[in-house]
């Protein structure tokens, strides 16, 4: 394989670099995709949900077929403390309606299915295999270089990860820096479908997505998830690390209290652990997209800080396909003018400009910031809801006061004025 030149190579078998692939090998390109964990999928983590439409054009109807678990028809966001949670709950039919739905996913097993999938349109996967550095002559990368082999292609396609070392080797990007990704640990623990079903008041295929703020972070920037799967639940803790550091308490530690607390505890009881994660999350919106096109070489999905935390809602995934499918088309046009020259294909930058992904990015561009910048958020305004409910529903014998008081009593502790600078800011972000 030394001696051979591929079309294409990719670097990264997740979501995006499958996607890639395959949308290039149906096309007829001879592709490599390379991959350093044992299997698709094997390394891949996130909080296991991806929303349909970006993966419904390329592989129509794909519920059907692909191992996905439930379809989430229940939307929950929760306010935590350390012993209450206020949770807004929306269940519709229209969460469930195909091309606008989402499934909660396992990536060692969803990932599996679309390396499946690359290969039979013929693109060779090779795993287990680390690239170490890129095949650079004249400014244009040619290859790359894994293992002791030297792998050359007329394009090379980044998609390893969040922290692509391989972009920042040729001054695509600089290092990472704290503001700008989250720390996550994941468990995923195992109950019976029926355990499942009663305890989240859901049928066999449907399945709750449940997000949290306050508490499960440690008062500081992050949150934490759930997810329904068909036996087992998704369940992790996110920490920006500009904030993490701050703190006294390891991400792992911040984990267990979540699973600890009372409104959790009930749901993962007499569960079994049987797969625990860790990764990085690209949070810092368009100011850490790098540049994304040179000669011979693109960057797709996490590699390019393809993400969109919104609070209410995490996208990652469909971001991941739609760039690999902008990517493959801008290569597909450059195969026909055999020409890969960053000029030619600049093509994957304005398919992307002209996508809903960064006009999302842009919609969303100072959201990360005002995160950062309102503490409140994740500590005052959860305490501030609670104890706002715990006024109006506990009795105690005690004379009752007007709902106006009760309210106005703890918005006092926030401050009108932060409460109204808060959400002007929060509005405009959004």
């Amino acid at each position: 394989m030394a001696d051979e030149k591929f079309d294409a190579i990719v670097v990264g078998g997740g979501i995006a670099g499958t996607v890639a692939s395959y949308l290039l090998a149906k096309e007829g390109l001879e592709v490599l995709l390379v991959e350093r964990g044992n299997f698709a999928g094997s390394k891949n983590v996130s909080g296991g949900r991806i929303y349909s439409h970006s993966l419904e054009k390329i592989f129509p109807d794909f519920g059907r077929e692909a191992p996905v678990e439930r379809k989430i028809t229940r939307e929950k966001i929760s306010l935590m403390t350390k012993d209450s949670s206020v949770t807004l709950d929306f269940y519709s039919g229209s969460l469930g309606k195909q091309g606008s739905d989402s499934y909660s996913v396992l990536r060692s097993v969803f990932d599996q299915w679309l390396a499946e999938k690359a290969e039979e349109a013929g693109v060779q996967i090779i795993t287990g295999i680390r690239v170490d550095d890129l095949i650079v002559r004249e400014g244009k990368v040619c290859g790359v270089v894994a293992g002791e082999d030297e792998l050359e292609a007329d394009v090379t396609i980044l998609a390893d990860g969040v922290n692509s070392l391989l972009a920042q080797k040729i001054g695509f990007c600089r290092e990472l820096l704290p503001n700008q990704v989250s720390v996550s640990a994941k468990e995923v623990i195992e109950l019976p479908r029926e355990v499942i079903n009663d305890r989240f008041n859901c049928q066999d295929e449907e399945g709750t997505a449940w997000l949290f703020a306050g508490a499960p972070s440690g008062g500081r920037s992050g949150g934490a998830f759930l997810y329904t799967n068909k036996t087992s639940l998704s369940l992790g803790i996110v920490c920006t690390l500009s904030d993490l550091i701050k703190g006294d308490k390891s991400v792992p530690q911040l984990l267990e209290e979540f699973k600890q607390h009372p409104a959790i505890e009930q749901l993962v009881r007499g569960g079994k652990l049987v797969e625990y994660s860790g990764h990085l999350i690209p949070e810092g919106g368009l100011a850490m997209v790098p540049k994304l096109v040179g000669n011979g070489v693109l960057v797709i999905g996490d590699a390019a800080g393809f993400c969109i935390n919104v609070g209410y809602a995490v996208r990652g995934m469909d971001l991941a396909v739609t760039s690999a499918e902008c990517a493959a088309q801008a290569v597909l046009a450059a195969k026909d003018k055999q020409d890969y020259s960053e000029a030619t294909l600049k093509l994957y930058q304005t398919n992307l400009d002209k996508s809903y992904l960064m006009q999302d990015l842009n919609l969303y561009k100072n959201l990360p910031h005002f995160m950062e910048a309102t503490p409140r958020i994740f500590d005052g305004y959860p305490q501030m809801a609670a104890d706002i409910l715990t006024d109006l529903f506990v009795v105690n014998g005690q004379p009752a006061k007007s709902m106006p008081k009760h309210i106005f009593k703890h918005v006092r502790k926030i401050g009108i004025a932060n409460l109204m600078r808060d959400g002007w800011k929060g509005v405009r972000a959004l």
